[in-house]
């Protein structure tokens, strides 16, 4: 097949949707489809445009294995310090500087792919994706990634009256019912889009995954621990990923503070993003609380098996709004994992199979567990091998893009 994958993040980003992206259109290039992509130059999750990249010009790149992948950068603004308003023009410069791009791939019968995979956030793109593919004949596919209008509104991102929201739910509703295919990463999500009006036979669910060959289990002694300067006794919490707003990473730092007398426990927070300027003015002072910048991909599995605890913190406001890229690869890793989720959400689904559930924006209930844990090697042991088998069930890579590849092909062929 020919295909184009249209989206605001792709790689080399590291964390999010970026690097499913960059996982997805390497797969599928090896496959041996056309893979084309439209999208921005690398921001996240530092929220600045990697250097290289010009301020508004567009670049043309030839990506993956063998370069095969033609990729086409779109200039945006990338806003220092992301606030509701600047995160909406942000978004919207993206959809303007894109859509002439869209255009010219479209238009090209040399080009013009048998689909469009649209993966959002951010939903200003749906609007031109979906009436030029209408014009050239090209279906598309709309991914969501995360429910953005819910998540600004819901979690006050973006704050607005009533009639802004009535207008902002009416245009994801016509965009999510105007795609061909609509899918999310869990089942709760698809519901979702269900309950926005989508037809039943047009919604898919289409997970994230992890590659297992790439995130496993690892003996110890670790040398990442080492380089923590960790005595083989001690146990490390850890926290890899964004710190933006919907982590809720408050909650970690309160933990920690409430544990700071335990001796050999210790919390590392790995990761950038929008807030961890604020959470680290938050954090000062504590002495068991050490601050990574984001490891690069060829030391994420060293770093995931450096842990003992794996952390995942949600607000429950985000519940079912998004789910946490992160957790697919703490899973693999053979860690145990605590997280913050109510009972009923996909996430709380899958803590209370193969992890630690603890309600949202308790962080006595955190400190506790962690505590009690810390003193359980075996209970770790048996968590994280829980963790494992259902990252091998659940979420093997090769799975879940054969069951896509296939479901592409057959729209691509009505």
């Amino acid at each position: 097949m020919k295909l184009l994958i249209y989206g605001i993040n792709f790689a080399p980003e590291l964390t999010g949707i970026g690097k499913y992206s960059g996982e997805m259109v390497q797969w599928l290039s090896d496959r041996g489809h056309a893979v084309e992509v439209v999208t921005a130059p690398p921001y996240y999750p530092a929220w600045q445009r990697a250097d290289g990249y010009p301020a508004w010009g567009y670049r043309h790149e030839n990506w993956g294995q063998g370069g095969t992948v033609r990729v086409t950068r779109c200039p945006l603004w990338v806003p220092a310090r992301p606030s509701g308003l600047k995160r909406l023009i942000h978004l919207a410069s993206f959809a303007l500087s894109s859509a002439p791009a869209l255009w010219r791939v479209l238009r090209d019968i040399k080009r013009r792919p048998d689909a469009v995979v649209l993966v959002v956030p951010t939903l200003f793109t749906a609007p031109a994706a979906l009436w030029l593919g209408r014009r050239y004949g090209v279906p598309v596919w709309l991914h969501v990634q995360d429910f953005e209008v819910d998540a600004m509104l819901g979690m006050g991102i973006v704050v607005g009256g009533g009639g802004l929201a009535n207008l902002a739910y009416r245009f994801e509703r016509w965009c999510l019912r105007s795609a061909a295919v609509a899918s999310s990463i869990t089942g709760k999500m698809v519901d979702r889009l269900l309950a926005k009006g989508v037809d039943p036979k047009c919604a898919q669910l289409f997970p994230n995954w992890v590659d297992l060959s790439s995130v496993y289990p690892l003996p110890r002694p670790n040398a990442f621990r080492a380089e923590l300067g960790l005595a083989e006794s001690d146990v490390l919490v850890l926290y890899s990923g964004n710190m933006g707003e919907k982590q809720g990473l408050e909650l970690v730092i309160e933990a920690a503070r409430r544990l700071q007398s335990v001796p050999g426990l210790r919390f590392v927070l790995a990761g950038d993003g929008g807030a961890r300027p604020r959470l680290m003015a938050q954090a000062q002072g504590l002495a068991n609380l050490q601050w990574l910048p984001l490891q690069p991909s060829e030391r994420l599995n060293l770093m995931l098996n450096a842990a003992d605890i794996h952390v995942l913190p949600q607000r429950a406001d985000a519940a079912d709004l998004v789910m946490p890229s992160k957790l697919t690869g703490m899973l693999a890793s053979g860690r145990a994992v605590v997280g913050t989720a109510a009972a009923d959400t996909q996430l709380g689904a899958v803590l209370s199979q193969c992890g630690v559930r603890i309600e949202p924006g308790d962080a006595a209930a955190l400190a506790d567990t962690l505590q009690v844990l810390a003193r359980q090697p075996e209970r770790r042991d048996a968590l994280g091998a829980a963790g494992r088998a259902y990252a091998k069930a659940e979420l093997a890579q090769d799975a879940i893009l054969l069951k896509f590849e296939s479901a592409v092909r057959a729209l691509a062929s009505r």
